[in-house]
């Protein structure tokens, strides 16, 4: 598939992820309106839906449906908004903007904001236990789908991997850390995307674990790129001012490795993903050109 359009292609599936969320994501209405309005406000901000994609590309590779994935792939995509809007507090990282628009808790007040945060967390695990989206699912099949998004996002996973974040902020730490801290933090619930949209497409046991391990190193290369877009990332692509991490001492690949460095270990992680994809067809040519745009994105 040589002249694969994946920005045609992740327009398209953008548009299908909106449109799954815009139609089952409640409505602001009753005594619980303002915080529907702060969590659609984050939800809707426009980000690339690139967890869901991932999660419904991942079920058509292994010969499933986008249909039976959706309902997953907009819980992760809700997983993911909360973690941003968490993120943003000025407890955690105190931005003031996201994608370009003010964060959330700038709008709606802190309480506020972590409530809403709190309502979209919630509100994914009600979403993916459904087949309101289509499809029907086995109870044990149902059950892994859960199971893998609390691992993905909890303790052992995103949570884990932002009380590293924080904790590194004011000590030294060497890569191992950052690193361990990037698996947790970005690479947990992109890697979990992978597996859950393999394993509801129907994968065999190899299916699933070769494509998590793609997500793997996706998850890795994905925030590797992130850092350097910090460094070097352009505001108005971006939507919000590059050097925040230098600014408040994050640790990054940058900050202990340098730029060049930083490149080649992203290009590592890249080609460890595609090589990942080896078994699979012309059907896994989505996955591949999201890894080889990694080297490329700007935002």
């Amino acid at each position: 598939m040589p002249d694969f359009d994946l920005k045609k292609y992740l327009a398209e599936r953008k548009q299908m992820v909106d449109e799954a969320l815009e139609n089952t994501f409640p409505e602001p209405a009753g005594l619980q309106k303002t915080v529907l309005e702060a969590s659609r406000y984050s939800l809707f901000a426009g980000g690339k839906r690139l967890r869901p994609i991932l999660c419904l590309a991942a079920s058509e590779v292994v010969g499933g449906t986008t249909d039976v994935a959706m309902p997953a792939a907009c819980a992760l995509e809700m997983i993911h908004t909360y973690s941003l809007i968490h993120d943003d507090l000025p407890a955690m990282d105190n931005d003031d903007f996201r994608r370009g628009k003010p964060t959330n808790h700038k709008v709606f007040g802190e309480g506020m904001a972590v409530l809403a945060g709190d309502a979209l967390l919630t509100e994914a695990f009600e979403f993916a236990a459904s087949t309101r989206l289509g499809g029907t699912l086995t109870p044990d099949k149902l059950l892994l789908v859960i199971r893998i998004l609390v691992r993905a996002s909890g303790y052992r996973g995103m949570i884990g991997g932002q009380v590293i974040d924080l904790e590194s902020e004011n000590r030294s730490v060497d890569i191992a850390t950052v690193e361990y801290m990037h698996i947790h933090k970005t690479g947990a619930l992109l890697s979990a995307s992978l597996e859950i949209g393999a394993v509801l497409g129907g994968g065999s046991n190899e299916q699933v674990s070769t494509l998590t391990r793609y997500g793997h190193h996706l998850g890795l290369a994905f925030q590797i790129t992130d850092d350097l877009l910090d460094v070097e990332g352009d505001a108005e692509v971006m939507g919000k001012q590059p050097g925040s991490d230098a600014a408040k001492n994050k640790k990054t690949y940058p900050a202990l490795l340098g730029l060049a460095k930083s490149k080649e270990a992203a290009r590592e992680h890249v080609d460890a993903a595609l090589d990942a994809l080896t078994p699979f067809g012309d059907s896994a040519e989505p996955l591949r050109a999201v890894a080889r745009y990694l080297l490329v994105r700007r935002a």
